[in-house]
């Protein structure tokens, strides 16, 4: 008799963006039975158009794809990031780093890893390359994906929950995981609230190319409009991360060629010769969203589904990874103990170890960016001595460079590098 289901297993995933195919590639690589619903076809969101952005990957995510397979496919497409320089910049003082009375905090692989000379801080990936790396492992490990599907709605039942797909298809899975986005059709169908505003600032993002090379430095300059971050990818190239109030975005996004171009060199100054857009300018109005809980019957959120942050620490898809470490090693720590994978028991250790983590970031980044994206004398004076203390006290920065590499707190096993399997 034909099963009225096309996929019977321990976890369905809806979502298959980053964070969606990095748990599914996990669990699917420690023999937990797994599938990807997603609305878009695989290729849609592999062309280059998609997504214009690149992602700081911390060391211990870097970790974590070595141990899927998706770090082999990006040999010569990840930039490793050996220095990190903070500087609080303002319009009048131009950008070159170093400058005489500029406050700044330098952070430096070697002082973290005086053992390992070959890890990094982390590794600058455009978005677009990380899809394709993970598109390839999912096709050589055989997952499930179903797509274009869209998840419509999920009901659970004692033991297991369905999801109806928008094709009248039905799934049948003992958990269902929404990695569906900040707008999640799940969360919602399940009654969690969320809380955030939106900051009034957007992110205009392109990639540059410089003449000079950038030696692996990855500079944050806070600036009255938001932060203005320049981060390294491979050759003569960076990501540009220019955090505008909205309608200053909205003025430079606008402009023709040429304005644009006159408005990059003031902002960008000359400190790596002359530079020039290599991409097309995408806009993204940034905003915080923490969601009120992580799990609910037989559903767990991940990803931007679970909360989105200011992209001003870079930690946005590592929190996605992070999550996605967890809750694989909460589900195959219960699968091999006997226990069900959507049980409250079993979905409550996995809250407890990640909901603490991203409200902290969460309201932290909230709070960097109200204390640095502005002018006021007062604030400037308390930035700057902050950066500066900082920046004398070893400890305190190797503190702040651990917690940026993921590796404050119960680490789970897939970010020490070590393997996961039933």
């Amino acid at each position: 008799m034909k099963t009225p289901y096309i996929f019977d297993g321990d976890v369905v995933i809806s979502g298959g963006g980053l964070a969606g195919l990095t748990l599914a590639l996990a669990l699917h690589r420690a023999g937990v039975k797994t599938a990807v619903v997603d609305a878009l076809p695989l290729d849609t969101r592999l062309a280059d158009s998609f997504d214009g952005r690149a992602s700081a990957l911390a060391y211990t995510s870097w970790r974590l794809l070595e141990q899927v397979g998706a770090a082999r496919h990006l040999d010569g497409k990840a930039q490793r990031i050996e220095d990190i320089l903070v500087v609080d910049g303002r319009p009048l003082d131009g950008l070159k780093p170093g400058g005489p009375g500029v406050d700044s905090l330098h952070f430096d692989r070697r002082e973290i890893h005086p053992r390992d000379e070959d890890e990094p801080l982390g590794y600058m990936v455009e978005n677009r390359h990380t899809r394709q790396a993970m598109a390839k492992c999912a096709e050589e490990a055989g997952l499930t994906v179903l797509a274009p599907r869209r998840a419509l709605s999920m009901t659970a039942h004692p033991g297991h929950a369905e999801l109806l797909l928008d094709d009248g298809d039905a799934i049948r899975a003992r958990l269902v995981v929404a990695c569906d986005g900040k707008v999640s059709r799940l969360r919602e169908g399940a009654g969690i609230r969320t809380t955030g505003r939106q900051y009034g600032q957007s992110a205009i993002v392109l990639t540059v190319e410089h003449e000079l090379p950038h030696a692996g430095v990855a500079y944050e300059y806070f600036m009255p409009g938001g932060p203005f971050a320049i981060l390294p990818l491979t050759g003569n190239r960076s990501s540009l991360v220019w955090t505008e109030k909205d309608a200053a975005a909205r003025a430079i996004r606008g402009l023709d060629a040429e304005g644009f171009q006159e408005a990059l060199e003031a902002r960008f100054g000359d400190f790596l010769g002359a530079v020039k857009p290599a991409s097309p300018v995408h806009v993204y109005p940034l905003g915080l969203m923490l969601a009120e809980r992580f799990v609910a019957d037989r559903l767990a959120l991940a990803g931007d589904a679970a909360r989105t942050i200011h992209p001003i620490a870079g930690q946005g898809f590592n929190l996605g990874i992070r999550d996605a470490a967890v809750l694989a090693e909460t589900i195959v720590d219960a699968l091999k103990a006997g226990l069900d994978p959507g049980s409250q028991a079993v979905l409550a250790r996995y809250e407890r170890w990640r909901k603490t983590d991203s409200a902290a970031l969460a309201l932290g980044t909230d709070m960097f960016n109200l204390l640095f994206s502005n002018d006021n004398t007062a604030l400037r004076h308390v930035r700057g001595l902050g950066l500066s203390l900082t920046n004398a006290i070893p400890v305190a920065r190797r503190f702040f460079m651990r917690t940026a590499g993921g590796e404050t707190g119960d680490l789970p096993r897939l970010l020490k590098g070590e393997p996961l399997s039933l």
